[in-house]
């Protein structure tokens, strides 16, 4: 069987006809590895502990099977099914009691690595559409969606895929076919891709953006967690992208088997060294792709153009740096760099303005779901009332709390279980008034957490919903956490409030 698995390095291989697939999980992942599969001829079935009934229907449209039972156990139908191949949804963690089956019962792939495999379905030109891939434990969605918009500033057809939410299988079926794919890649999926064989993601360029521990509990261990985001490195042609601040980038690029020829290119907030990209007083330059890189640099934009685009706040200047060393890998012209920031804005609940009214100004960050996240945006504000708490990962909140909990004015803390966040500011900033929202009620506990808040913050302060954390315990996402977030401030402020109520600022400084 692992000679006919090796063969299907193609969408025309004709080893896909026939054979067994079980799919684990059916979000939006898994049903485009069952409907991609399914296309190809495999015998599939899905396996999942629930599923939304209109995907549950569509499977029996594309010809796959659905079996709904428990994962946490082998499934039955799962050992009589005795598939060829296992296809592993990124949700689940290898540990997960029927994960560990497959991996002893023959070959496990991720959707990643199907999708590198039948990549040539439509091919725009000479060879399928190169891949730029970006991870990093913060920071990578903003830059996959600058990067993408580097790229398309030139005329190319580029896409953003992956965990960023379009599903890499869906971008490479697409009947027009695309130039470039830039796919932002999650640990999990990073922990499933295959570092050899025909399955082995070649990318063109690749970023780390930076680590900090997070997802701990599904990886079992920080050095397991960072081994995951080493692999984006693996097997890159042109450039590998690394964070000159965070030295254990810098060691995965180090370490990383890579094409002969390919770079390690750095981005820096400071003066960028020959070989990187970073900031000359207020010039974003390349000193990477450049002909004479020692003693010359060329312009991408101006600190001024990232003020323009709510851009300028440190992290976010190093996201686009990062975007733009992957760009300028591949050939992306300075012109384009500088149009594409100048028109780009930032997704929602990233530092986003809620509202401003009696001197006290709202920010929704909940998409800072672990400590590195939230340290950015805590660190872009003077004086703050700070909403904090969730699901933590198995991530430790005690050092983000000794750093900035003495200097806060005040603290909201939402989640289940806030016992960790309660005990470090017992230990670190016991004179801060710490107020719990107590109620259980998603309904009901972003608007008590902007009572409380609003009932300790002063003029010149800005409460800052900063969790810390994922967003599960109580809310369906960190959007839908964000969402109520905003919704409970409108309501609270009625008509007072004033500045961007509708959502679109984006960052702030």
């Amino acid at each position: 069987m692992s000679e006919r698995l090796n063969g299907l390095d193609s969408w025309y291989s004709e080893g896909w006809k026939g054979l067994r697939v079980a799919v684990l999980g059916l979000g939006a992942t898994g049903f485009s590895v069952a409907d991609t599969l399914a296309e190809l001829g495999s015998d599939v079935v899905v396996y999942s502990t629930d599923a939304p009934a209109d995907s549950v229907e569509l499977l029996d449209v594309i010809g796959a099977r659905f079996v709904q039972t428990p994962l946490d156990t082998v499934p039955a139908a799962l050992v009589e099914q005795a598939p060829d191949l296992v296809v592993v949804s990124p949700g689940l963690p290898p540990h997960n009691a029927t994960v560990v089956w497959a991996h002893e019962h023959g070959a496990v792939w991720g959707d990643i690595e199907l999708a590198w495999r039948v990549r040539d379905k439509v091919v725009k030109g000479p060879v399928a559409a190169p891949w730029v891939t970006i991870t990093g434990t913060n920071g990578k969605t903003t830059t996959t969606q600058l990067t993408t918009a580097m790229y398309a500033a030139t005329g190319l057809r580029a896409v953003a895929c992956g965990n960023i939410g379009v599903p890499v299988l869906d971008v490479v079926r697409d009947p027009e076919g695309f130039d470039v794919l830039v796919v932002e890649l999650s640990s999990h999926q990073l922990h499933s891709m295959a570092t050899e064989g025909p399955g082995a993601v070649v990318p063109l360029a690749s970023a780390c953006l930076n680590i900090a521990d997070d997802h701990l509990e599904w990886h079992g261990s920080a050095e397991a967690y960072r081994a995951a985001k080493a692999k984006v490195y693996e097997r890159t042609v042109l450039a590998c992208v690394y964070n000159t601040a965070d030295d254990a980038t810098r060691r995965m690029v180090e370490e990383a088997d890579v094409v002969e020829g390919c770079r390690a290119v750095g981005f820096s907030l400071g003066l960028p060294a020959p070989g990187d990209v970073g900031l000359v007083e207020d010039v974003l330059c390349d000193r990477a792709f450049t002909e004479d890189r020692r003693n010359s640099a060329l312009e991408l934009a101006t600190v001024a153009d990232l003020e323009t685009a709510g851009l300028d706040s440190p992290h976010m200047t190093a996201n686009v740096l990062a975007a733009a060393a992957l760009a300028r890998a591949g050939s992306v012209p300075p012109s384009a760099i500088r149009s594409a920031v100048q028109a780009f804005r930032a997704d929602h609940h990233r530092t986003e303005a809620v509202a401003s009214a009696d001197g006290i100004a709202w920010v929704d960050d909940s998409k800072a779901t672990n400590p590195h996240a939230a340290t950015a945006s805590l660190s872009a504000f003077e004086s703050v009332v700070w909403i904090v708490g969730g699901l933590f990962k198995g991530v430790d909140i005690d050092g983000l709390v000794e750093r900035f909990g003495p200097g806060v004015r005040g603290v909201v803390v939402i989640g289940t279980d806030r016992t960790p966040v309660l005990e470090a500011f017992a230990r670190h900033a016991p004179a801060v008034p710490v107020l719990q929202v107590e109620a259980l009620d998603t309904e009901q506990v972003m608007p008590e957490a902007v009572r409380h808040a609003a009932s300790v913050a002063r003029p010149g302060d800005t409460v800052l919903l900063a969790p810390a954390a994922a967003s599960f315990d109580q809310f369906g996402s960190y959007a839908d956490r964000g969402e109520r977030f905003a919704a409970a401030v409108h309501e609270h402020l009625g008509g007072d409030a004033d500045g961007d109520t509708d959502g679109s600022a984006g960052e702030r400084a």
